[in-house]
């Protein structure tokens, strides 16, 4: 079994600042890449970055040079990624959830969820 809990989630005024956490634990042998994905209400879930094992990283058109998404520990045992939102704008609100793409201990390939950590630009 496979946990993904996110944190770091707020209110935030526009221009401002937050950064996102994710630690992926559990029954994990390897992952591919780990991403940040958004909802906000009425619409339909979107990729907003990811990073693979390699350290390549994908950024939604919508958040490049304002987000910035990195590994912090590759710990088999806990592996953390970070979202550092700057600049953020109303439009920046939304649900954001945590993903991971891996192999558990099984060999057997995962896809995983977080449970989803509301973010709020708003004065």
């Amino acid at each position: 079994q496979v946990q993904l809990v996110e944190s770091g989630g707020g209110l935030v005024q526009p221009g401002g600042s937050l950064r996102l956490t994710c630690v992926a634990s559990g029954s994990i042998f390897s992952i591919r890449a780990m991403g940040w994905y958004r909802q906000a209400p009425g619409k339909q879930r979107e990729l907003v970055a990811a990073i693979t094992s390699d350290g390549s990283s994908h950024y939604a058109d919508s958040v490049k040079g304002r987000f910035t998404i990195s590994r912090i520990s590759r710990d088999n045992a806990k592996n953390t990624v970070a979202l550092q939102m700057n600049s953020l704008k109303p439009e920046d609100t939304a649900v954001y959830y945590c993903n991971a793409d891996l192999f558990d201990t099984n060999y057997d390939p995962m896809n995983s969820w977080g449970q989803g950590t509301q973010v709020t630009v708003s004065s």
